[in-house]
């Protein structure tokens, strides 16, 4: 959840720091972050594969990704989505963040207990770091496809955008960790709004309105790529074959040449036979 810093927004997050954190906050915070690190570690495979001779686990491993990436981005968009209908019956209360996510950055909040906000940052970085890998996803699987896909155009589409927003939260992350009192970014005017009601109701409406289009767009791709699926698993499917065609092809003209280059010796031999 995005939470404007300062006395005003301090209310709502008491505790995100090292004291009150249980074991589950924990395990949460390490379970999410190991999430996003496996997909990323995915995506970079993938990049690498994708460059070379396809093989049957890319397919399977870019589907992971992007189901991986969905389920991440419904846990994070829900959460905005209940922090704006809190400020809708509370307009000048300080930002809420459901239990769930309160947990998380608290067990996130552990690399620094000095700074209340941190775990909060981080947690909204990996979220949206886990929705940017999904759309990467999108983008690497439908590589191959020979013909233009519409999956591929919302998924290149998203990226762009969400790379835009996890930039952002890097921003946000770093400005809270070197110190700075107020998180700077452009959701919260680059510091510059004071803490209070006017803050709360930007930064929440800022990062709703980036998730909302986000998640549209997501879903649109989504959509298209379930629409297009064959054509998309056809390609991985055709060059499989055609890559064990090759190989079955060459063995035979190996075989055939290390066959014509002993026959000479053969015949040296048999010559100097009495």
């Amino acid at each position: 959840m995005d939470h404007a810093h300062g006395a005003h927004g301090m209310g709502s997050m008491s505790g995100m720091g090292g004291s009150g954190v249980s074991s589950w906050d924990t395990l949460g915070a390490l379970l999410l972050t190991g999430w996003a690190v496996a997909m990323w570690a995915a995506v970079v495979v993938l990049a690498f594969g994708n460059r070379r001779q396809v093989r049957p686990w890319m397919y399977k491993t870019a589907v992971a990704v992007i189901g991986l990436g969905v389920i991440g981005q419904v846990g994070h968009f829900q959460e905005h989505v209940a922090q704006v209908g809190y400020w809708v019956a509370h307009p000048y209360s300080p930002a809420w963040m459901t239990p769930w996510g309160t947990g998380l950055a608290r067990g996130m909040g552990q690399v620094d207990p000095t700074k209340p906000t941190l775990g909060m940052e981080i947690l909204h970085l990996v979220g949206n770091f886990i929705f940017l890998a999904g759309l990467v996803g999108i983008a690497q699987i439908t590589q191959r496809a020979a013909r233009n896909l519409k999956s591929r155009k919302w998924a290149r589409m998203g990226v762009w955008m969400q790379t835009i927003h996890g930039l952002e939260h890097v921003v946000l992350t770093l400005s809270v960790a070197l110190g700075a009192t107020r998180a700077i970014g452009l959701s919260t005017w680059f510091g510059l709004i004071e803490p209070g009601p006017a803050l709360v109701t930007y930064r929440v409406w800022w990062h709703f309105v980036a998730n909302l289009i986000g998640t549209a767009i997501l879903a649109i791709a989504v959509y298209h790529l379930w629409k297009e699926r064959r054509a998309v698993k056809a390609a991985y499917e055709a060059a499989v074959p055609a890559a064990s065609e090759t190989a079955e092809a060459v063995a035979p003209a190996t075989s055939e040449l290390d066959a014509s280059e002993e026959s000479p010796v053969r015949e040296t031999t048999l010559a100097g036979r009495p």
